[in-house]
């Protein structure tokens, strides 16, 4: 267990207490209004060692730069084809993309990042206005 530094739990409540998905230098940007004297690289370190843990999600993606979310259970989302906002998509039922791997592969699936394309709530709703 890597120890709990006033960082650390820093960087932690700005992403618990955000419904963003948000990127390092956002993330650096807010944890500065408390600690100040915080430098980037501590920001990327601390989010690294938070994700390596599990208590957050780290989010790569093809398109746009990364982004860290608190919410560090397996989830979708969706990002928007127009302002590219990363947003959460609730689902009707439990997904488990896993359950279409072929068993008889050999390969051997240890998690998956599954993102939809579209339009998020504010983009749709500009354009039914």
């Amino acid at each position: 267990m890597v120890r709990r530094t006033p960082q650390r739990e820093a960087v932690l409540e700005v992403l618990r207490r955000s419904c963003d998905h948000l990127t390092a230098d956002q993330i650096y940007d807010a944890v500065r209004q408390t600690v100040p004297r915080i430098s980037l690289g501590t920001v990327y370190r601390n989010l690294e060692t938070l994700a390596s843990q599990g208590l957050i999600q780290k989010i790569v993606s093809g398109s746009g730069p990364m982004r860290f979310d608190g919410n560090p259970h397996r989830h979708v989302h969706l990002r928007c084809e127009r302002c590219g906002a990363l947003e959460d998509v609730c689902l009707k039922k439990p997904l488990d993309p896993t359950a279409f791997v072929d068993e008889g592969s050999g390969q051997v699936v240890r998690s998956f990042v599954l993102e939809f394309s579209g339009l998020c709530r504010r983009c749709a709703s500009a354009d039914s206005s």
